[in-house]
């Protein structure tokens, strides 16, 4: 698979700042381990007039076979030959774009640390594919390529074979793009249209797929005439996911024609409100509960600790009154939600430079927790094995010591509201305890007198007047008198406490 990336020079600036921008020297030539094959780039023309880029990406038909990845393009089983040979080491698709994308990463984000200027500025662009499947033909890529702001769209189709023109054309296209673009939005359309114009992925749809088609197509899909087409076919026509990338995009441009947030469009309906037809669930409860008791407390600077798939972080976000918010947690898939949920690749530098996602355990020290405002757990210390509750307790109130500090757990008493939960069931299968609302006040006073802090209680959600509410939280605040805040050796940073 071969792409070139060419521009020009002109009395302002050099040809030759393509090589910053690609974060690639046009001295040099460099080869790329992809979970495909070898990528190189090199340069056959570096002049101050005229600058070419190619990316060569050699794929092994075998390797991906061995490697299971052999199930996309001629891959059936009574085919078994075609997934050895086939186009894939020739003809771009996804496999390209996947390449691509690890190759120019930080070009594709428009981000050039030794030459920041640069990735705001159109540039003469002339980008070449030879050989590009085209299921759809010329007609195809033109409505795909010609809303783009490209001034020339040229889809050459080739010929199935030179020698014998009467056999017609393949499907098959020589693609030539010309015009002034940023070169991120350029590679952007082209991460996301290959894999289009081919109608075939090469691995795995899973539902993440979606963000990535939304970050890449940020600024240009949601106004694009077939990003119906588009959603499908790069979604490998799950319907599931291509409806919702369709109504994600729709917000997206809603928001762009009425000069307001996404948020703020997609929050539009009250999800607080109680009514007979849609209770407030239990979490969206605890939620306004933790924010209330935030608010009271004057807090800015906020721990998350345990913060899961980050919806607490995305509500403390939303509130200018939070100037730095931490969201912690043991879990790398967590996060990774989160920073989805958050979408902190599209935030502005000021919204971003207020959170952080950090990976942590509660069972050891951790001088990045110290000097915050307020601490949360919500619903933590269940998780956890009663013994390791003492490493925890130290973590959070005798090392990282905030002002307040809010704990969350479900009352086991109020378990037999649930008529779903049989009779001796936590309310979750990784709960390793629920306790009742004595049990959890008589943890909470001696942590509260061990560590120097006083401590409130607050029902969350209806509170039954037989077994309580079905959450319960402690509203931990550090007293002005110092106390003996170790009954052992206090840990070493980095030991489990």
């Amino acid at each position: 698979m071969f792409l070139t990336i060419s521009t020009t020079g002109s009395p302002e600036r050099t040809a030759t700042d393509l090589g910053y921008l690609l974060h690639k020297h046009p001295g040099k030539t460099q080869a790329f381990s992809t979970s495909h094959g070898t990528a190189h780039v090199f340069y056959p023309e570096a002049t101050a007039e005229r600058c070419t880029a190619a990316l060569l990406l050699e794929v092994d038909p075998v390797a991906l076979v061995r490697r299971g990845q052999g199930k996309g393009r001629g891959g059936a089983p009574d085919a078994a030959l075609a997934q050895y040979v086939n186009d894939r080491p020739y003809a771009a698709s996804s496999l390209l774009a996947v390449a691509l994308s690890g190759v120019f990463r930080t070009a594709l984000k428009g981000q050039c640390a030794l030459r920041p200027e640069l990735p705001e500025r159109a540039l003469p662009l002339r980008i070449e594919i030879p050989v590009l499947p085209a299921r759809g033909g010329a007609a195809l890529v033109h409505r795909l390529f010609d809303p783009l702001g490209w001034d020339l769209v040229q889809a050459e189709a080739l010929p199935l074979d030179e020698q014998f023109p009467e056999w017609g054309d393949s499907r098959y296209v020589r693609l030539v793009l010309e015009g002034e673009l940023r070169l991120a939005d350029a590679l952007r359309q082209l991460y996301v249209l290959l894999p289009v114009l081919d109608d075939a992925k090469h691995y795995w749809i899973a539902p993440d797929e979606v963000d990535k088609l939304l970050r890449a197509g940020d600024g240009w899909l949601a106004a694009h005439p077939e990003n119906g087409l588009i959603s499908s076919r790069y979604l490998a026509r799950h319907k599931r996911l291509t409806q919702d990338a369709i109504e994600r995009l729709e917000l997206v441009r809603l928001a762009e024609a009425d000069g307001s947030e996404v948020e703020e469009l997609d929050n539009a309906v009250d999800e607080t409100r109680d009514t007979e037809e849609r209770p407030v669930p239990l979490a969206v409860q605890r939620r306004e509960a933790i924010l209330a008791a935030l608010r009271a407390a004057g807090a800015q600077r906020v721990l998350d600790l345990g913060c899961g798939q980050g919806q607490l972080v995305q509500a403390l976000l939303k509130d200018p009154a939070y100037t730095e918010i931490i969201g912690m947690d043991v879990s790398v898939r967590a996060l990774n939600t989160a920073a989805r949920r958050l979408r902190l690749e599209r935030l502005g530098e000021r919204q971003s430079s207020r959170v952080t996602l950090l990976q942590g355990s509660l069972a050891y020290t951790d001088k990045r927790l110290a000097g915050y405002d307020a601490a949360v757990l919500s619903e933590v210390i269940e998780h956890l094995d009663p013994e390791r509750l003492p490493a925890l307790e130290y973590v959070v109130f005798g090392s990282a010591r905030p002002r307040t500090v809010l704990v969350t757990t479900p009352n086991v008493e109020y378990n037999v509201r649930w008529e779903t939960l049989p009779a001796g069931h936590v309310r979750h299968g990784d709960h390793r305890f629920e306790w009742t609302r004595e049990e959890f006040r008589a943890w909470a006073g001696s942590v509260a007198a061990r560590h120097g802090y006083e401590v409130a209680y607050v029902p969350v959600g209806d509170d039954d007047p037989e077994v309580g509410p079905p959450t319960q939280m402690a509203v931990f605040t550090r007293s002005d008198t110092t106390a003996d805040t170790t009954t052992a050796e206090t840990p070493k940073e980095g030991e489990a406490a």
